[in-house]
């Protein structure tokens, strides 16, 4: 089984990542660099342990430390109701844009991304 969004749910790309648009709830997510060459990974059709290798080959990361973040982000996506298991392999819905491939190339860092809620447009969070 792959990782899908849920109908509804957009990408953008960000200069800092990518946004997650929920149209349904009037709400959006943010999510760092590394998250989103893991959910590329994920929307490309692959499985969570091919999105934790592409993390730790992008980043200076230990895979097994690639996979819990990889797992924790899959829950989170769960959690709020973003994402759901797609059975039928990768699946392109009308009008979503899928986000690209992961780009080549080492990073020094990486960081945990934010467990943070969703937050509507104009609003500030507390």
């Amino acid at each position: 089984m792959t990782f899908k969004l849920r109908e509804g749910v957009f990408t953008a790309e960000t200069d800092y990542g990518i946004a997650l648009l929920d149209e349904e709830r009037d709400q959006y997510w943010t999510l760092n660099p590394s998250a989103a060459i893991a959910l590329r990974t994920l929307l490309h059709g692959g499985s969570e342990a091919d999105a934790a290798r592409t993390l730790s080959e992008e980043y200076a990361v230990d895979i097994a430390t690639a996979h819990r973040d990889v797992h924790d982000l899959v829950g989170g996506l769960h959690s709020a109701g973003l994402g759901e298991e797609n059975t039928g392999g990768p699946e392109e819905r009308a009008g979503a844009q899928p986000a690209p491939a992961p780009r080549p190339g080492r990073r020094r860092a990486h960081g945990r991304w934010p467990h943070a809620r969703g937050r509507r447009p104009g609003r500030k969070s507390r």
